[in-house]
């Protein structure tokens, strides 16, 4: 049986918490080393054995999780086998709510998209493209109403090029702005710690992190924390760490948010 939220009421004050994962999942693939870039490219337009695999591995993880964001999920093209990956994940992990959003297809050979997979049932979920010299970026922009309040969650997968990214955050800053309750969750290929993120945090209600962020790329040996769910002031991450499974090219990120009312997950 699946997880399901259950919200008891606001007047205790005991803290509510919220499980979250965000990874790119590189479409179902996965990687070991920098020249299977190469060798395995391959992987990106054509459908292989393993993907299903890396996906179902994938979905055991997910039990304890109550909203999941995904970025390279493919929609359902020929490198998946015309599997929209958002939906198998959603059913192979019990989760009663998903939704997608297609950014960027080659003819029929690839369908990048953004994904959402979640345990409480969404107010209303948006899609919005990103600014970028190059289209094919988008932002999945969900509100959750918890207790009568508003939680706003964003994901996201940012550009390589530190250009369009900064156009990129500055459009995520007018989304988000400064809702006391928000979360942006994704791929966004820049630290924490630079002058890009900064930049966000004092356009938004979203605050730096307490500690240094996980490393999650490469998956193999991972160095940079590219990989981020950051929260506004009225939330708290109590805890962040990654899942060592490298269904990607990039490890999982998790998150153990802390609200202020109560939520309980009943089997």
């Amino acid at each position: 049986m699946c997880a399901t939220a259950r919200i008891r009421g606001a007047s205790t004050d005991e803290p509510r918490h919220l499980q979250l994962l965000s990874c790119n999942i590189l479409a179902g693939g996965s990687m070991r080393r920098y020249r299977e870039y190469v060798t395995q490219s391959w992987k990106q337009i054509l459908p292989s054995r393993g993907k299903r695999g890396n996906l179902d591995n994938f979905a055991k993880l997910l039990a304890d999780f109550d909203l999941v964001g995904l970025q390279e999920a493919d929609a359902g093209s020929l490198r998946s086998g015309f599997v929209n990956q958002t939906q198998y994940l959603a059913e192979a992990a019990g989760f009663p709510y998903w939704s997608h959003q297609p950014n960027r297809k080659v003819a029929q050979f690839a369908a990048s998209s953004n994904g959402l997979l979640t345990r409480i049932e969404p107010a209303e979920v948006l899609d919005y493209p990103l600014p970028g010299r190059i289209p094919g970026r988008g932002a999945l922009w969900v509100r959750l109403v918890l207790d009568d309040a508003e939680l706003i969650v964003v994901i996201a997968h940012l550009s390589l090029g530190p250009t369009a990214r900064r156009k990129q955050l500055d459009f995520l800053a007018e989304l988000i702005g400064q809702h006391p309750r928000a979360v942006l969750m994704g791929d966004l290929n820049c630290s924490a710690r630079g002058a890009e993120l900064k930049r966000l945090f004092r356009n938004t209600s979203l605050t730096p992190p307490d500690a240094a962020s996980p490393a999650t790329f490469p998956s193999w040996q991972p160095r940079r924390a590219i990989d981020h769910i950051l929260v506004s002031s009225d939330l708290r991450i109590e805890q962040l760490w990654t899942l060592p499974h490298p269904v990607s090219d990039h490890l999982p990120l998790a998150a153990r948010i802390a609200l202020p009312a109560v939520i309980e997950t009943a089997a």
